[in-house]
């Protein structure tokens, strides 16, 4: 099948899209408005962008009626932002901060999620998520009904079981987000496996000082 995006409807775009480019992770946003009151809202057009500086990027859309929504607003206004990853322990009380509720609405509270203060910036973190990154705007774009957001990570916390001793790999079989796939189709990464390079390729490898380069094999 051939789609020409020229010809699609926005829908039909939207809907090849998210279908295929799956599956996407998702960030459980949390700002705060000029009265203080705390929002929440899932997004899963979200990734990690860099390392160096670390940023992540959200891409938000205007509301159906053309208005802009909470958690736009109050990134403008703010400049601040915490994401958080969403694992099975939270994933009801996620689709639940998803509702369009009233802006006066604490959603992390309607959800049964509990707020606690953040390091660095104002709005605050989720206590129950894995993992949360507090976060300042260092670039936003507006493009047509989006609204794309880089924000650098200033602050990590990660519950204590998610990471080893040491604090530097993540357990696999204690972290194991979710991400989202179509529609209302979600999936949990409780079935992780390893795939590396071949060995007797990785003479070719050029490494970026993260890593010591590998021996060259003898007789290349």
């Amino acid at each position: 099948m051939e789609f020409d995006f020229a010809q699609l409807p926005a829908q039909d775009r939207y809907r090849l899209l998210v279908s295929f480019v799956a599956p996407r992770p998702i960030a459980l946003v949390t700002t705060i408005d000029d009265k203080g009151c705390y929002n929440a809202a899932p997004m899963s057009f979200f990734n990690v962008f860099s390392q160096e500086p670390p940023l992540v990027i959200l891409g938000m859309q205007m509301r159906p009626n053309g208005g802009v929504k909470d958690t736009v607003a109050n990134i403008r206004r703010s400049g601040e932002f915490v994401v958080h990853m969403v694992d099975m322990a939270i994933a009801n009380q996620m689709i639940v901060t998803g509702v369009n509720f009233p802006s006066d609405v604490d959603e992390i509270a309607f959800a049964g999620l509990t707020s606690v203060p953040s390091v660095k910036v104002a709005p605050p973190r989720i206590k129950e998520a894995p993992c949360a990154m507090e976060c300042r705007v260092a670039h936003t774009i507006e493009y047509e009904r989006r609204t794309i957001v880089l924000g650098e990570v200033v602050q990590m916390h990660v519950r204590d079981e998610c990471m080893d001793e040491r604090g530097r790999y993540v357990r696999p079989e204690t972290y194991q987000p979710i991400a989202r796939l179509h529609a209302d189709n979600y999936i949990v990464a409780d079935r992780q496996f390893v795939l590396k390079k071949p060995e007797d390729l990785m003479h070719y490898e050029v490494t970026a000082g993260y890593a010591e380069p590998p021996p060259a094999k003898s007789g290349s």
